[in-house]
């Protein structure tokens, strides 16, 4: 398999100089619907000039498939979670080895961080943009999650989605703690987009409404070329949620835990504390405080049993 021909879903290029915007699917491989919502998007950008004499791009979009040989599986990763991979010493160590050395998701890191490094070096762009798509196991919402960065929060804010902050402190090693200036030596800000479960059919649609917000967010195309259908799919299937929150808690799961979440918990559900959320092999696991349950885990694979967010400002 040419990992490299299959993990570029698509590059777009404007006549005019601008951000480079790049988007992941697929980072972990039991997630399709932002590689799908990534496929549909560059047919529709092929054809947008032929409708839209009047449209224009700035800058280069670049679709990656994140975690292929997962994808290829259904899995969410091989090995390990790619998505808890990309500190600046692993990335160093992954470059500073050879291809026979690597296996599975050291070997899909290097391979991206290749792609990245080159588009970054032929675009020479103001601003690096990343947008990653996701998918939870649980129905319920779709949500933003930001880093502290000002720009990153506006981004997130744009995509009509509850925006998650503080997540980051619950774990480490993600894109969005890679995709900052200092690992790039330019301005650089990313965003995670959770665009519902991983096998609903909406949340491609949701995603392919994300991407194209965030374009228009970052200065790719004009507000004018962009439907208000986008924003509409997205403002309703969030109109009832609260618009920012901040992680109170992640539970981390431990090899050998045998954990089990109490079924039926969707993503936003209230919950009170104390009230009983999980059992592992140590007991019953309850909620330390009142909030709402974030992405509970009801797949075999996963480090995170389940997150507790609150409301900012209650």
């Amino acid at each position: 398999m040419n990992t490299k021909t299959e993990r570029i879903i698509g590059q777009y290029e404007g006549t005019e100089k601008g951000p480079l915007l790049i988007c992941l699917g697929g980072m972990h491989g039991n997630e399709p619907a932002g590689v799908q919502a990534l496929e549909i998007l560059f047919k529709l950008l092929e054809i947008e000039p032929e409708t839209n004499p009047n449209f224009t791009f700035k800058g280069r979009l670049l679709g990656l498939r994140g975690n292929v040989r997962a994808i290829s599986k259904k899995m969410r990763y091989m090995k390990k979670d790619l998505n808890r991979q990309w500190t600046p010493e692993n990335i160093a160590r992954i470059k500073a080895m050879d291809y026979e050395g690597l296996e599975d998701e050291d070997l899909e890191l290097k391979e991206m961080v290749a792609i990245i490094e080159q588009n970054v070096e032929t675009c020479q762009p103001e601003k690096i943009v990343l947008l990653d798509l996701h998918t939870t196991t649980a129905h319920g919402g779709i949500f933003s999650i930001a880093t502290d960065d000002p720009e990153s929060v506006r981004i997130a804010i744009e995509l009509h989605a509850p925006v998650v902050k503080g997540m980051l402190e619950g774990i480490r090693g993600t894109t969005l703690h890679y995709f900052n200036s200092d690992n790039f030596g330019r301005p650089t800000v990313g965003v995670s987009f959770e665009s519902g479960q991983h096998d609903e059919p909406l949340s491609v649609n949701r995603a392919i409404a994300a991407i194209i917000n965030c374009m228009r967010t970052v200065g790719c195309v004009r507000s004018e070329h962009v439907e208000n259908r986008h924003d509409a799919l997205l403002i309703e299937y969030s109109k009832n949620l609260p618009k920012v929150l901040e992680l109170i808690m992640c539970h981390e799961i431990q090899p050998g835990d045998d954990f089990h979440m109490m079924p039926n918990y969707e993503n936003f559900q209230k919950v009170k504390k104390g009230e009983l959320l999980a059992h592992d092999r140590h007991g019953p696991i309850y909620a330390r405080a009142d909030g709402r349950i974030l992405m509970p885990l009801y797949q075999q694979q996963g480090d995170d049993g389940f997150f507790l967010i609150r409301t900012v400002g209650r």
